[in-house]
């Protein structure tokens, strides 16, 4: 999502990749006492920021200050503000335990994949509620509003449990959304650059090892190694 934002505002930036297993520890931990990604060291401020929204905040304030995906205008400054805040509560909690249920998890539970499952479709159904007789949410052009949503509705396959062809089956406004938004040239140079860092990793599109099966098994593999006995 950050990375998306560079992209579309043209922020020169230079990428530091961290890891699964390295996240909660140093140097990122030194960076970010939370232990995650993404974390943001400005070198024309000198400010250090983690958290995806206050990220994307402070790269509006900072470098769009000819609102090429923002409005200082009144009500339009604040919907932004509304959606950001609805992305950070109600899509990645919701995708992201989706998806845990779903695929992590060591065992299966039908209740908590029906609900999260369903919490999923309620918010998608919000979306495309809102996107009705719309392009954007915000305004007449895209805002980082609409871009914050790009990264999560891109895996919403997970999140669901269904083939990605059919992700977003009875949403149609959100389908035509969410394709217009990935057509744009930013991301497509942002999942070139996830790609990119993810095979140099040697890691799957799920953030896990080629060749590891599960979280599970993952996690075994990384205490192992913190043990001193790598697999």
């Amino acid at each position: 999502m950050v990375v998306f934002i560079m992209e579309q505002l043209q922020i020169p930036y230079e990428v530091k990749s961290i890891r699964f297993d390295d996240v909660k520890k140093k140097p990122l931990i030194d960076v970010n006492p939370n232990g995650r990604v993404p974390v943001i060291e400005d070198p024309n401020t000198g400010l250090t920021l983690w958290e995806s929204g206050a990220i994307i905040t402070y790269l509006i304030k900072q470098y769009d200050s000819n609102h090429t995906i923002s409005y200082d205008t009144f009500p339009e400054e604040h919907l932004l503000n509304q959606f950001l805040h609805f992305q950070m509560s109600g899509q990645g909690p919701y995708y992201g335990v989706a998806g845990w249920f779903i695929h992590l998890h060591p065992e299966k539970v039908p209740s908590a994949i029906d609900w999260y499952t369903k919490q999923v479709r309620r918010v998608l159904g919000v979306l495309e509620g809102l996107l009705e007789g719309k392009q954007w949410l915000v305004g007449n052009k895209m805002t980082y509003a609409d871009m914050a949503w790009v990264p999560w509705n891109d895996r919403v396959d997970t999140s669901l449990g269904v083939p990605d062809s059919n992700k977003f089956d009875g949403f149609p406004n959100v389908k035509a959304w969410h394709e217009r938004m990935t057509s744009l040239p930013s991301w497509k140079r942002s999942m070139e650059l996830r790609e990119k860092l993810m095979d140099e990793q040697g890691l799957m599109w799920n953030g896990i090892p080629k060749g590891i099966k599960n979280f599970q098994e993952y996690e075994a593999k990384i205490k192992a190694e913190s043990d001193g006995n790598p697999q």
